[in-house]
Order: C-alpha cells, then sequence, then structure tokens
C-alpha cells in the first residue's frame, strides 16, 4: 500500500520580529518542529520522513516552514509495557492484587485482556497504538515548536495573556489544500496571508502549500526566503557600490541585520561631506553601522570614501527623494562625530586620569583608577619577562581606561580602546603607547587577532589577569552559565597570547604578583592555585577543537605546568607520542610502575644500587636509562619534549623484558627497595613531559 502524503504550511503573521534575532528565530523553529516530528512518528521516523523535506522562510513580519511530502498518518505500533513481579501480582487464590490492579489501570487495561502475559517472571502487556492521522497533531507540534525557540523575553499584547517576542496576527495552517482548524498563539488559523506593507498591504488567499514563496513574491511584494533574499541585497550593494567607483565593505553581521528589517529591498547610494574624513574612519563607520544600518565604501587602498549604501524597504518612484532623506538622517550624525572628536582632542588623556576615580570597576575591588593603577603595575613586571619597554608598559596602564570618559567613548562605546590610540598620538605619546591602548583588549572573540606590540600584549595580559584575579579574591568565580566578567573568554585569551606570541611566562608568578597588588581580598588563601586551576582547565576545550584527545590533556594536567607555552609544548609532544608504534606498551608500563609505586613508600635513599642487581633485565634497563639522562637533559634545556618522549620510547624493548624477568616485589626488602628505586626513576623521567599511564 502506498503511503499518502501533503505538503504542510505554517506561517506566523507578526509586529516587526528583532532583526538581529530573526535568523536564528527561522533555524530554531524549523528545529523544534523537526524534534517534533520525530518524536511522533518514534521508531519508523527514519523511514517515514527520509522523502520529507523541511524549507524556513522568514521575513521582519513573518515565520514560516514549508514541509513537502509529509506523510499523513502515524503508523501503528506495538510496545512491549513490563510490569510488576509475577510473585506480587497474583494472591494465593491466583485473584488480582492491587500492583496488577495499579498496573492495569495506570495502563488502561482490562485485566482479562489478552495482551496480559507473563514474561521472565514479570508481568507484561503487549500495547498496541493503531495508526493515526497526523494531522489533528499538528497544530500541537506547531505550538509546542514555537514554545520552545530561544526567545529571552517574552511580551504580552493587549488584554491578552497570550506571550510571544512580538504581538501576532495571524496564522497560515494548510495541510494539502486543506485548513488545519486551530488556535495559535490566540490567533485562529486560516489560508490567508498578507503582503508588503506599503506595495501590496492586503490579505492573499493561499490555496496550497507549494504556492506560498511564488504568490508572496508576485503578488505581495516579499521576498520571504532569508537567504535569497540576503543574496539579493549584496548583490545590489556591490551593484550600487561599482556604480560610484567604489568597494563595499559588506560585513555579514550587518547583512543578516538588514536582511531582517527588510522584505522588498532596494540598495541605494549616498554622500556626505568629504570633511568628515577627518574624523577616524572608525568613528562614521561606527556610526553609519550602528544607528542607520549602512554599508561603507572604500577605495583600492582600503582608504574610507564619502559614500555610503542603504537599503530601502520600498522601489520608490523618485529614488533620489530616499537618497537626499537618508543624507539628511546621516549628516546630524556624523557631525555629533566630528565635535566629539575635536572636542576630546583638547584635552589629554593623561589629564583624564583623575576623572577614573569615581567610576567604580567593581564594589569590592574599587574603582577603574584603582585598577589602572594595578594594570599598570602588573604590566611593568610583564613586560620586563618579555623584553618589552617597562616605561611603556607602565604608561600604558595608565593612559588604558582613560577614553571611556570622553565624549566620543560615551557615545560609541565600541569604539573604546580605538579612540584612546587616535588621542594618544595626538597627545604626543609614543607610538607603542598608542597601539597598546587599543591592543588591550585583544583579542576580543575566538579566533580575532592578537596584541602584534610588546606593550600591547604586557598590558593585554596584566588586565585579564587582574580581573581574574580580583573576582576569584572576592569569591566571585563564573558559576554554570553566569560569567558577567567574561573570566572564561579573559582565560582563553590569556592562554591564546601566551602560547601563540611564544611567551615563556610563569602563570603561578604573575597571580602571586597580581594577588599581592590589591589591598584586600576576602579569599586571598590558595588563590593563585585555584585561579590557576581555572585557567589550566580552559585549556580542555581548545585541545577539544583541536581534535586532541582528552587523555592527552589529562596526562599534562596531572603535572601541572605552570607556563602556558610548556603546557602546549607538552601536549603536542603527547599527542605525537600516541601516534609512536611503542606508545600503547609504555602506557600500560607506566600505568604499572605507578600503581606499583603508589603501594610503596620509596626508601629515605633514591640512589640505584647496582650491586643489588640479580637479573640481566635490571641491568639493562638500569643501563639503558642512564645512557639517556644527558640527553634528556639537554631536550629539556631547550624545551624539546616531543624528543623527549621519542628517546623514552627506545627503552621500550628492555622495560618490557624487566616487567617479564624481573620480580619487583622481591622478599628481600633490600632488593624490593632497589628496583622500587630504579622504576621510580624510569617514572620521573616519563613525568618530566606528562603522566603517560593516562593515556
Amino acid at each position: 500500500m502506498t503511503m499518502e502524503i501533503k505538503d504542510f504550511l505554517f506561517e506566523l503573521g507578526t509586529e516587526e520580529l528583532p532583526p538581529k534575532a530573526l535568523k536564528n528565530l527561522s533555524s530554531a523553529l524549523e528545529s523544534e518542529v523537526r524534534k517534533g516530528l520525530n518524536s511522533m512518528f518514534g521508531d519508523s521516523a527514519k523511514a517515514m520522513l527520509a522523502n520529507t523535506t523541511f524549507k524556513s522562510f522568514a521575513t521582519p513580519r513573518r515565520l514560516a516552514l514549508l514541509i513537502e511530502k509529509l506523510p499523513t498518518h502515524v503508523p501503528s505500533k506495538t510496545t512491549q509495557v513490563v510490569g510488576p513481579p509475577e510473585s506480587i501480582c497474583y494472591d494465593k487464590q491466583g485473584a488480582a492484587t492491587k500492583a496488577l490492579q495499579g498496573f492495569a489501570s495506570k495502563n488502561n487495561i482490562a485485566l482479562d485482556d489478552a495482551g496480559l502475559s507473563i514474561e521472565n517472571g514479570k508481568v507484561t502487556y503487549l500495547k498496541v497504538e493503531p495508526e493515526q492521522a497526523i494531522q489533528p497533531m499538528l497544530g500541537a507540534t506547531m505550538q509546542a515548536a514555537l514554545d520552545n525557540l530561544p526567545i529571552p523575553k517574552r511580551m504580552r499584547w493587549g488584554a491578552s495573556r497570550v506571550e510571544f517576542i512580538r504581538p501576532v496576527h495571524s496564522c497560515v495552517m494548510l495541510f494539502g489544500d486543506e485548513v488545519v482548524e486551530v488556535e495559535i498563539l490566540g490567533v485562529a488559523s486560516g489560508r490567508n496571508t498578507f503582503g508588503h506593507r506599503f506595495h501590496y498591504n492586503q490579505s492573499i488567499e493561499l490555496i496550497s502549500p507549494l504556492d506560498y514563496e511564488a504568490t508572496l513574491e508576485k503578488t505581495g511584494f516579499v521576498i520571504a526566503d532569508f537567504a535569497k533574499r540576503r543574496a539579493i541585497i549584496e548583490q545590489q550593494i556591490e551593484q550600487a557600490a561599482k556604480a560610484i567607483g567604489a568597494l563595499p565593505v559588506i560585513d555579514p553581521s550587518l547583512l543578516d541585520e538588514v536582511t531582517g528589517l527588510v522584505e522588498w529591498p532596494v540598495a541605494l547610494s549616498g554622500r556626505f561631506e568629504e570633511r568628515f574624513l577627518d574624523v577616524p574612519a572608525e568613528a562614521l563607520i561606527s556610526s553609519m553601522k550602528e544607528h542607520q544600518k549602512y554599508f561603507h565604501v572604500v577605495d583600492n587602498n582600503q582608504k574610507i570614501l564619502p559614500y555610503f549604501i542603504t537599503v530601502s524597504n520600498i522601489t520608490s518612484t523618485d529614488p533620489q527623494q530616499v537618497i537626499a532623506g537618508n543624507e539628511r538622517v546621516i549628516r546630524p550624525r556624523l557631525s555629533d562625530a566630528a565635535f566629539f572628536f575635536e572636542t576630546d582632542k583638547k584635552s589629554s588623556l593623561a589629564s583624564r586620569i583623575d576623572s577614573l576615580k569615581p567610576i567604580i570597576f567593581q564594589a569590592q575591588l574599587g574603582t577603574v583608577y584603582q585598577k589602572s593603577q594595578r594594570v599598570s603595575a602588573l604590566a611593568r613586571t610583564i613586560a620586563i619577562q618579555i623584553g618589552g619597554n617597562v616605561d611603556w608598559a607602565e604608561r600604558a596602564g595608565q593612559l588604558a581606561k582613560t577614553d571611556l570618559v570622553t565624549e566620543m567613548v560615551l557615545e560609541f562605546t565600541d569604539l573604546q580602546g580605538l579612540m584612546g590610540y587616535y588621542y594618544a598620538l595626538n597627545d604626543g605619546e609614543p607610538q607603542e603607547v598608542a597601539e597598546a591602548i587599543n591592543e588591550q583588549y585583544l583579542p576580543k572573540f575566538a579566533g580575532d587577532n592578537l596584541p602584534n606590540t610588546r606593550t600591547g600584549i604586557a598590558l593585554a595580559l596584566a588586565d585579564r589577569i587582574d580581573t581574574l584575579v580580583g573576582l576569584f579574591g572576592i569569591n566571585q568565580p563564573p558559576t554554570g552559565s553566569k560569567d558577567p566578567f567574561a573570566l572564561r573568554r579573559a582565560t582563553l585569551g590569556t592562554l591564546r597570547i601566551m602560547v601563540e606570541r611564544q611567551l615563556d611566562l610563569d602563570l603561578m608568578e604573575l597571580l602571586a604578583v597580581a594577588a599581592d597588588l590589591h589591598s584586600e581580598l576576602p579569599a586571598r588563601a590558595g588563590l593563585e592555585q585555584r585561579v590557576l586551576d581555572f585557567m589550566l582547565e580552559r585549556f580542555r576545550a581548545w585541545y577539544a577543537d583541536q581534535a586532541v584527545p582528552a587523555e592527552v590533556f589529562l596526562a599534562v594536567m596531572a603535572v601541572r605546568p605552570t607556563r602556558p607555552l610548556v603546557f602546549d609544548q607538552r601536549v603536542q609532544a603527547v599527542n605525537h607520542f600516541r601516534t609512536l608504534p611503542q606508545a600503547e606498551a609504555l602506557a600500560a608500563a607506566n600505568k604499572r610502575v605507578a600503581n606499583i609505586l603508589s603501594k610503596q613508600s620509596l626508601p629515605s635513599s633514591s640512589a640505584v644500587n647496582e650491586l643489588l642487581f640479580q637479573e640481566d633485565a635490571e641491568h639493562t634497563l638500569f643501563r639503558e636509562l642512564n645512557s639517556l639522562n644527558s640527553t634528556i637533559d639537554n631536550l629539556l634545556q631547550r624545551g624539546d619534549f616531543k624528543s623527549i618522549l621519542e628517546q623514552l620510547a627506545r627503552l621500550q624493548p628492555c622495560i618490557d623484558a624487566f616487567f617479564d624477568d624481573v620480580m619487583v616485589m622481591a622478599e628481600d626488602e633490600a632488593i624490593r627497595n632497589n628496583r622500587i628505586c630504579l622504576l621510580n626513576q624510569l617514572r620521573q623521567r616519563f613525568l618530566l613531559v606528562a603522566d603517560i599511564s593516562l593515556l
């Protein structure tokens, strides 16, 4: 019998949805509906939905989902329900006990039902669920999907108690050519969608689900497919830029946001006065991007040009009027930026240091001024260790946060650091001090650029370490998903800088210096170790992203290197060691040695006495181990952990022979202790890199 299928369309019509969230809402809706259908079909989902396809649609005023070739029925299924043991289900006369009666009542079974049986000493029931039409279940499936959307804050409208991200006006639910009659979020379902707010502000009747996309575009002036609309906008921006002889700079996140703002996109180019180019380009871009959602353009040398591209939501009969309106809107924005820039330059960053004193960084950790003083001192310490200019590091630390009180940064908060760079240059500060003020926030996110200058590196590390030590020192570490001061991101940034910039810094020492710079920390005892453990644990996710097995991380973590660069070098060495043919046997041998040593107390003297050897295997292992000592010491000096493990891998034959031929736990105490000392020497050589026994 051929399985019957139909196409299903769902559309929720709303007030304008948040543009930055639109793409995620759309993908989440599809994901939740898929989950619902998989749950509905159960074990048969893979087979039943093999030819079913999903297509999402999202515009500022609608979320929609088209499901093609959806089976009309959920097939019947039989499941075995296991009940209580037979021994408690019947009394001596064979009558049903309360246990059996309860099981039967719970599962809606008659006590004389033929499906009841005894298997493996327990009462069981074959529950047969008949074939069900899917149409009556679609409403609940869609409602559940909407309830599970990632909406941080829902709203109510009018007198309704219904909640959603925005007020809901309509709902389309078509299964084939029939309306699925339900109420979703307080609105009765139907077959009528609606067109563009300006071009076709009318109801549009849909006959079948497959008509949806084409009907909206041809009749309603709505391009419902988010990806298609995004591609059209990108192409239009490129064409508009080409028409004015410029290159567009298309930020993907801005492109997504603009796509979430329009249903019928039309890209237009406008112009602003060249005098505004005296303002730092980043300030102009921020003003155009954040406030007006404009795309900026550059020349072949990547220098910003006095043009912008805006994306309108209508096809105007007089586009010049639209362009002129946008030019009028952007002019005061850019004028404000120019005014702030000129005003800020009249006061030096150094003169603003005292302005940081009233600003609280954190109630228990003091003001931003106090933080700046601590960061300045710590940056100086770091600069000494990495070969930087200590005076520049100290100066950069003092000025690092002063741009927070400038007019420009108060208006455009995303420009902090960058405006400090421009103002420091204007004040005549050293170039590297100015660059460091901008680099202090790098990296801002995963994969972002790192500081390039030594001063910037010192400042970026000092700022993060001060925050980590301070928050842990007042017992406010991250908990679960809560991390208000972004300590996890600060930690990953610190580790990245140390590892990728090849900085051999001792994190434990820096944490101690940072902690001592605080006047009072309630949780000072053991603070360095707690912060170090937290920071090194962040390496776990780092290496997981690099497909490094967890046991490699754990093997290195076991020996607790306090230098992140060395930690990484050891991980790379152990990960390489895993590929050697001797690795498995040596890991097992190390585990055996570790178990032996854990159960024995080491003799007061750890020296090995060759005169106590009784077996050739003892002599061989001792001789081979000693022959590597000078080589390993030299490799250790160079930090060549990979070669150390390669050298130790050569010991595998004599280690295997030792365990084959030698009884470690000899009855003679002196011989036994001597063998334990030999194994301890072997173990300590491996521990110079990692605890290989954990592999």
